[in-house]
Parts: structure tokens; C-alpha cells; sequence
């Protein structure tokens, strides 16, 4: 059987690690770190969400803001709240819950926000930086899986990594982290997306499998290799009459079929998920630390 990525407890573990680095700061003079959050809408993945967020920030001892607003906010005023936000000296980083409604453009939201407050790792100066290997806030997810690689001691150098999906959020992020030079890194990178052909030919050659195309349990037992790892970035609720909530959590991997196969696998839910709320923690914390930008 393979060994579990427990994202849980690792990132409960790093949680606990930046509690007592915030108490250590705070106690010799630092500004305690205050993460804001915006929220626009009412959608219930997206509260859950910065819920989770808030909550984490209280637990590490950090400050925190939830600016919540309607579906039918213009474009301009949101612009406007980024602005103020940017203009507060008491706020070290700054998260737009995504997805935002039809009727704003979420590029130029997420361009608004000050490079140094940009604690998602979204803005195209975080990216430009990670890219070149410069210090950088990057974003939570990709960071939160390098994490995860790490503290399970994951064999990454040489290796070949097949990375399905190429969003701007993990699927690039994440090959070019793994591509860098490092540990982790210095993987050799496949990324694959919907045009690729014969998807399957490069997903049984790949000692590791990222996927993250948010389609439930696309990556089948027959697409792996034996004791290949596999990092499951999706989470999709899937209709289960079985359920109390009448629904269960699934992820981008058909994971009975695949976990027998597997070296390394995170589960879903409790593999990437919780990492990425604790990279958040740990970017906010760098931003109040002045450490990536003076």
C-alpha cells in the first residue's frame, strides 16, 4: 500500500510552526501579521473557503479582515476597495476569493493588488520572480504541494513528472517549480492539458503525476505506473444519496483504482487542501516580516 500525503497534519504541523514564529516576532516588536480577505457574492465553496481562512488566522495569531460584498458590485468599486486596502499599512496581505462574477475582470483585479500584499502569488511580478527563481510569494496551492513533497522526503531529482491541466493558478506554477533547481525540483517536466494527444502513453511513463484539471476521478488505475506518486489537486462534490449532505468529496484521481498502484498519493479531502490554507499563513507571515520585499 502507498504512503499517504497527509496534507491534514502536515499542515496542522506548519501551522503550529508559525504560531510560535508569530509569538517570537510579535514579542521582540513585530507587528502582528494581518491577512484581509474580500469576499464578493454568495457562493458556498467560496465561504467555506475564506471561513477557513479566518478561522487559521486566528489560531496562529494573526489579525484578520473579511470585507464581504454583493454579487452586483461594479468592476470599479471593487477596484476601489483593492486600492484602500493596498493604501493600509497595517495590511500585509490581501486575498480576492475567486471566482469572482461574470461582469469583472479578474486580471485586472488581481493585477491591482501591491506585489507585496499579493500573499495568493497571483500578481504577474510574484509569477515573473518564481519564474526566474527569485524570492516571491508563490502561489498556495503549487507551494503548499512543494511542501507536502518535502516533508515526506519524495524522491523528485531525475524524476519524471507528467502535470495534467495548465492553469495559471497550479498546473504552470507547478511545473516550473518542479523543474527548478532544488529539493524538491529538478524534475524533467511534462505539462499535458486537453489537446494533448495520447494522454495516457505520457501519464504511464511519468514517475510523478500531478493532476489538476478539475475533472472527478479523470486519472484511472490504467494511466499510472507501479509505485509511481500521485498528487490529486481536484476536489468536486460529486451527488451520494448514501451521504447525510446528499454529497461526497472526490478529487482529479480515481483513487481506489490508482492508491494501490502508487508509491506516494494524496487522499482528497486531506491531501493538497489544507496545505494551501497554510501557505497562505506562511506567505502572510513573510509579507509582515518584510522578507521577500523591503
Amino acid at each position: 500500500m502507498p504512503t499517504i500525503l497527509d496534507g491534514k497534519a502536515t499542515s496542522i504541523a506548519l501551522q503550529e510552526q508559525i504560531g510560535e514564529e508569530v509569538k517570537s516576532w510579535t514579542a521582540s516588536g513585530g507587528k502582528k501579521p494581518h491577512l484581509a480577505a474580500i469576499l464578493v457574492g454568495d457562493d458556498g465553496a467560496s465561504q467555506t473557503y475564506v471561513n477557513h481562512k479566518v478561522k487559521a488566522c486566528e489560531k496562529v495569531g494573526f489579525a484578520s479582515t473579511l470585507k464581504r460584498f454583493p454579487a452586483d458590485i461594479s468592476e470599479e468599486a471593487l477596484l476601489a476597495e483593492v486600492e484602500a486596502i493596498n493604501a493600509n499599512d497595517d495590511i500585509d496581505g490581501l486575498i480576492v476569493q475567486l471566482p469572482l462574477p461574470g461582469h469583472i475582470n479578474v486580471t485586472k483585479v488581481t493585477d491591482k493588488i501591491r506585489p507585496e500584499k499579493d500573499v495568493d502569488g497571483f500578481h504577474p511580478i510574484n509569477v515573473g520572480r518564481m519564474t526566474l527563481g527569485q524570492p516571491a510569494y508563490i502561489a498556495a496551492t503549487p507551494f503548499g504541494i512543494m511542501k507536502l513533497l518535502e516533508q515526506y522526503k519524495v524522491e523528485t531529482a531525475g524524476k519524471h513528472c507528467v502535470v495534467i491541466g495548465r492553469s495559471d493558478i497550479v498546473g504552470r506554477p507547478m511545473s516550473i517549480l518542479l523543474s527548478q533547481k532544488g529539493t524538491p525540483g529538478d524534475c524533467t517536466v511534462t505539462i499535458c492539458h486537453s489537446r494533448t494527444k495520447n494522454l495516457k502513453e505520457m501519464t504511464l511513463q511519468a514517475d510523478i503525476v500531478v493532476a489538476a484539471l478539475g475533472i472527478p476521478e479523470f486519472l484511472k488505475g490504467d494511466m499510472v505506473k507501479e509505485d509511481a506518486v500521485v498528487i490529486d489537486v481536484g476536489i468536486t462534490r460529486v451527488e451520494d444519496a448514501s451521504k447525510k449532505s446528499g454529497f461526497r468529496l472526490v478529487g482529479d484521481v480515481a483513487y481506489e483504482e490508482v492508491a494501490p498502484k502508487s508509491s506516494f498519493i494524496t487522499p482528497v479531502p486531506g491531501g493538497v487542501g489544507p496545505m494551501t490554507i497554510a501557505s497562505l499563513l506562511y506567505n502572510t507571515l513573510q509579507s509582515a516580516k518584510k522578507v521577500i520585499f523591503q
